[in-house]
């Protein structure tokens, strides 16, 4: 088995745009005060902003999978990252909340198709260690935005001008990627599969599989659903330890917020390293014990126990939950076969987006009903329901790999 190394100006390229993916992100965060007095809107009108972006970010990302084949990653590239930019500047010129949500819509449509169309191709292209080295780059634009914005109000500009940077970046961004399109036709994958024996007649070129077949295969929605229960885990993780850590814990408002940076410090610092370990040791072995630490880093959460034991797991989920997406996402192709990889990305990266939004505000309404103290017990939950799902997937993929199964082979490492 040979590796094809994936070319170093695509890797820089995949990897600012999951840093413009982040950026947005981060921008709205430390924008919003600023932007609610504008507008003269409440503070709650930024759901409305949020959820437009939603929509549009899952009907994208959901479409791109099936559309990648026909219009190619390197337009679709183009032409996304394009639309972020004009939805951005909108954000800029905007004179009042309704043409901000709106553009909210047009950006949600952009960033689903860049982040749909960019995990399809780095699946193929990519091994483990880019792949995760790429998703942490997303955690640093989400960490570079609020940056820019507070730089733009500390220097007495208005909010406007922080959206108007990212948008001229954006702007950069697209015009390299059109430049770059033919570049992006070729996806030599980064694991070649071992070739036919000496003698054996070519192998025909592969034919568009028709939808209906990819939208019948169970490891389809297992694996969609598995990609929703990661994200929900993150995002739970992320949103609510503050909550519990100073009203369940203990702990003063300045060390529950430092503790939870440090939630999302350890991502991406695990994206970082494992994606080098997975690498040497295999993504199946890496993707097994991260599942495991996730639902240890849990338990230790939902443990009766002072306050620095739920710090210690949230550290552990962190940690462990780093190199997931990315590697479900890169084992995809094991799991459905090469004819139904992209458009099973798609779904996966529309339901990923669904369970970070749908899942949380139900845990939030749980925990303001009840107690804060019931967070570790439902993260404990997702993180068995996942490992789970991870199993019930392999299994499949295995059972399609015995009875000789269309697709790449599973390669040896997994």
């Amino acid at each position: 088995m040979s590796t094809v190394p994936p070319r170093a100006s695509l890797l820089l390229l995949a990897y600012l745009a999951f840093v413009s993916l982040g950026l947005p992100d981060g921008l709205i965060g430390v924008g919003w005060p600023s932007i609610r007095a504008d507008f003269g809107v409440p503070t709650e009108a930024v759901g409305l902003v949020l959820t437009a972006g939603t929509a549009g970010y899952l009907t994208s990302s959901v479409l791109a999978g099936f559309t990648l084949a026909r219009l190619g990653v390197g337009w679709l590239l183009a032409g996304s990252t394009l639309l972020a930019s004009l939805a951005l500047t909108g954000y800029a010129l905007t004179p009042g909340l309704a043409l901000m949500v709106g553009c909210a819509l047009v950006l949600g449509l952009g960033s689903g198709a860049i982040d749909s169309g960019l995990n399809a191709y780095a699946a193929g292209a990519f091994g483990p260690r880019h792949m995760n080295w790429m998703h942490a780059f997303f955690g640093l634009g989400v960490a570079l935005g609020p940056l820019i914005m507070t730089g733009a109000l500390s220097a007495g500009l208005a909010w406007r001008w922080g959206y108007g940077l990212v948008a001229t970046a954006q702007l950069v961004l697209a015009a390299a990627f059109a430049l770059t399109v033919r570049a992006w036709r070729d996806r030599a994958p980064a694991r070649e599969p071992a070739g036919p024996p000496v003698g054996a007649a070519p192998v025909a070129p592969p034919t568009v599989t028709p939808v209906r077949e990819t939208l019948r295969l169970p490891a389809v929605w297992t694996g969609a659903l598995a990609f929703a229960v990661y994200v929900a885990i993150e995002v739970d993780a992320g949103l609510w330890a503050f909550l519990l850590l100073t009203e369940g814990r203990g702990l003063g408002a300045a060390v529950a917020g430092i503790c939870v940076s440090g939630y999302w410090g350890c991502l991406f610092v695990g994206r970082v390293v494992q994606g080098v370990v997975a690498e040497r040791l295999g993504a199946g072995v890496v993707l097994r014990g991260s599942l495991v630490g996730m639902a240890v880093g849990a338990a230790l959460i939902a443990a009766p126990a002072p306050a620095w034991l739920a710090v210690s797991g949230l550290f552990v989920v962190g940690f462990a939950a780093a190199p997931v997406f990315p590697l479900l996402t890169l084992t995809t192709v094991d799991r459905v076969g090469a004819a139904h990889a992209d458009r099973t990305i798609g779904l996966q990266i529309g339901a990923a987006g669904l369970g970070g939004a749908l899942v949380p505000a139900g845990i939030g309404v749980l925990l303001g009903n009840t107690s804060v103290e019931l967070l570790g017990p439902a993260l404990v939950v997702l993180a068995l329901a996942l490992i789970a799902l991870h199993a019930a997937g392999t299994r499949r993929q295995h059972d399609r790999h015995r009875a000789g199964g269309a697709g790449r082979p599973v390669p040896a490492t997994r």
